[in-house]
């Protein structure tokens, strides 16, 4: 099928799956991080309920070494903060990449003559447009 498309419309179609393919590693990359803060931020909750005076150890490589309260709280508020700068970055690229593709999208649609030319971009079948007859 695409043999019969335009270089130009098989660029973009390239293009499209390229930008499909970082959407979906943005996404995953966002969950990862997602997890991994609410994790942290468990952690941290949980520490608000332990003695300062308790023992605590905290993971090396394959080893746990003893720790202090503040050393250990002062880890996970940093990991938190660390991961939320990280959740949001990743959301503002998903955003980006999303324009990317609905706008190169909407590029290969009035490429091919099917698209609609206003701002309504590709989405919006039946949105106020003359009925195709």
């Amino acid at each position: 099928m695409q043999g019969n498309l335009p270089p130009e419309a098989q660029e973009k179609i390239e293009e499209l799956r390229n930008l499909q393919e970082t959407a979906q590693q943005v996404a995953a990359q966002k969950q990862q991080a997602e997890t991994t803060l609410s994790e942290s931020r468990a952690a941290l909750d949980q520490l608000e309920d332990v003695d300062e005076g308790t023992t605590m150890y905290r993971e090396v490589g394959e080893l746990l070494v003893e720790t202090t309260y503040d050393e250990a709280s002062e880890a996970l508020e940093e990991k938190v903060d660390s991961l939320e700068i990280r959740v949001e970055t990743l959301n503002k690229q998903e955003e980006r990449v999303q324009q990317q593709f609905e706008k190169l999208q909407g590029e290969l649609q009035q490429m091919l003559g099917g698209g609609p030319q206003g701002p309504q971009g590709p989405q919006g079948p039946g949105m106020g447009g003359p009925g195709g007859d």
